[in-house]
């Protein structure tokens, strides 16, 4: 049950969201009139689907994925001799600059969109969590010190290492302080007062825009849920989506440049086993764990890099500073090269992914 929950977890996920991402593409084309020849959630070969215009809406057998066909898009999946003819009037080739530019954008966009649209929901019909002005322990994190030294959930903070606390942000500059290798907490439990020692582990964590090495126990306070109104949902949503693209850019800068080790991300494996977990928890769960994964992917998915939408945009605006069009040949070449390195990629990752499944 546990297998086809985690099954069916994911070819939901990676449907929705590929949905909205080609959906992007195909409102976007349909919008300036440029022809698309289909639309399809997962890949060839065809199931069944229905023509409606030029455009054939169809189910592939292959659920992990999804296109839509824009006529006169260079992609390797095109036809490269139809590509050699001079554009005509209803091909993405022959639009203004503009035009193609947004065709192209709206993919992420649209994924950015329903991450915005999610958090937006979730901040309306559930509320917002805000830490209590207090030094309860709302939580503990399984695994850390501060659980396995016999910290509890419902435990008030008295004092740090002999500094006593009012506050949650002054439990957390005392433990941040501490530099004995021993945070000693004096708590209130059931009308008694104990001290318990923890020894925290140093983890690395985005504070300020940086990533800083600093000591973690494993406990987070008490939350409160305020209901919050339609506008300041808006605000509260927009806030979400710009700090977690700050984390996931920050994330993206230190792989590139090394400081991250490329096993640390997720592939295919890793990201079933979060739908799964996901779905088990709750649909209000589900949901904010597609909404995570859309925008990694409009992110990702706007990378400089040849075959994804963000080297459709590199070319293009190369295009647009020099005035001259790359020849089809050449961008065919440099797809090509770069859909293998993307392919040797993912097989790295997937590999790690078994890997780490591995007792």
């Amino acid at each position: 049950m546990t297998t086809l929950t985690t099954l069916l977890a994911t070819v939901f996920v990676l449907g929705v969201l590929v949905f909205i991402h080609e959906l992007g593409h195909l409102l976007a084309a349909k919008m300036f009139k440029i022809r698309v020849e289909r639309f399809s959630l997962g890949f060839p070969p065809r199931m069944f689907g229905k023509q409606i215009g030029e455009t054939d809406y169809c189910i592939s057998w292959i659920p992990f994925g999804g296109y839509a066909k824009i006529a006169g898009m260079v992609d390797e999946t095109m036809d490269k001799d139809a590509l050699k003819q001079p554009p005509q009037p209803w091909e993405y080739r022959s639009r203004p600059w503009i035009q193609r530019f947004l065709v192209v954008f709206a993919g992420p966009f649209m994924n950015i969109v329903f991450t915005f649209l999610v958090f937006w929901g979730a901040a309306i019909f559930y509320g917002i969590a805000e830490p209590d002005s207090g030094t309860g322990i709302g939580e503990m994190l399984e695994g850390y010190p501060a659980a396995e030294a016999g910290l509890q959930a419902g435990d008030v903070i008295l004092s740090v290492d002999g500094e006593d606390v009012a506050t949650w942000d002054s439990v957390t500059e005392a433990i941040r302080g501490n530099a004995s290798g021993t945070v000693r907490f004096r708590i209130e439990r059931n009308d008694s007062v104990l001290t318990i020692d923890v020894f925290p582990r140093m983890e690395e964590t985005l504070l300020n825009g940086d990533i800083v090495t600093m000591p973690k126990v494993g406990i987070l306070p008490e939350y409160t849920t305020r209901p919050a109104g339609p506008f300041r949902s808006i605000v509260i949503a927009g806030e979400s989506v710009w700090n977690l693209t700050d984390l996931i850019v920050t994330s993206i800068f230190r792989l590139i440049t090394g400081r991250e080790s490329m096993k640390s991300v997720a592939g295919p494996v890793g990201i079933a086993k979060m739908a799964g977990e996901s779905a088990r928890a709750g649909a209000g769960a589900l949901f904010y764990f597609m909404a995570l994964l859309s925008l990694n992917l409009a992110i990702l998915n706007l990378l400089p890099i040849p075959v994804l939408d963000g080297g459709h945009l590199l070319i293009l605006c190369i295009e647009g500073v020099t005035r001259h069009e790359i020849s089809t040949k050449t961008k065919l070449v440099v797809q090509q090269i770069f859909m293998f390195l993307l392919l040797a990629l993912m097989l790295y990752v997937i590999y790690n992914d078994v890997t780490r499944s591995i007792p």
